[in-house]
Parts: C-alpha cells; sequence; structure tokens
C-alpha cells in the first residue's frame, strides 16, 4: 500500500527559496500522478501543482505560477516542489497526494487516493 511521506519543510524568510519533497514507499511512484495541496492558516485547501506519471505535464496555481516548479525522479520515488520567491500568503501546511492512473500524460486535481500527513511551510521574517 503506497504511503506518502513530506519533508523540507520549515521557516524561511520572504524572497527566499524552499524545496520540499515527497517520498513514496510501498509502491513505485511511477504508476500514480502526484499533486501538491496546501491548506493555510483558517482557509480552506488549494491545488497548489500536479505532475503527470512521467513528469511531461505539469499544472500551476495562478497563485504560484512562475514561482513555484513540481517535478519528480520516479528512480527515488520522491515528487519535489521548488518553491522559489517565497511570500507571506504561502504560508501553509502542504500536502502531497497520489492518484493511480494508467495514463502517463495525465494532471488533475481531483481522484486523489493516498495522502501524506503534510509539513509546514512558514515564511516570516
Amino acid at each position: 500500500q503506497l504511503e506518502l511521506v513530506e519533508s523540507g519543510g520549515g521557516y524561511v524568510q520572504p524572497g527566499k527559496s524552499l524545496t520540499i519533497s515527497c517520498t513514496a514507499s510501498g509502491d513505485t511512484l511511477d504508476q500514480y500522478r502526484i499533486n501538491w495541496f496546501r491548506q493555510a492558516p483558517g482557509k480552506g485547501r488549494e491545488g497548489v501543482s500536479c505532475i503527470s506519471r512521467n513528469g511531461d505535464i505539469t499544472n500551476y496555481a495562478d497563485s504560484v505560477k512562475g514561482r513555484f516548479t513540481i517535478s519528480r525522479d520516479n528512480t527515488k520515488n520522491t515528487v519535489y516542489l521548488q518553491m522559489d520567491g517565497l511570500k507571506f500568503e504561502d504560508t501553509a501546511n502542504y500536502s502531497c497526494a497520489a492518484a493511480p492512473t494508467s495514463l502517463p500524460n495525465r494532471c488533475g486535481y481531483s481522484g486523489m487516493r493516498t495522502w501524506g500527513k503534510g509539513i509546514l511551510v512558514t515564511v516570516s521574517s
């Protein structure tokens, strides 16, 4: 059974960069499309980014487009979210989620089957 664990969160100053990781165990990640979601204090969950099984297709929320980059290394069973130019409003609990798919180029924000517990990213001066 697939399990996901996020790592790399913490405190970062505005304008700086941080990369968080989502590492899978129990199954090979190359059978899944992967998403990052976030939930800021007092707000609902927001889909941040998604990446297809083969990594060719990515998508970003307008709020992070041009600043965040999602990538994956299937040999390491890991998906990354590089966050540049961080803003105060990026402070949130970030979770990764996986959806199995037979389509290598599928990317979307619905149908997630497995979720990580999440990791806190705090942007503060």
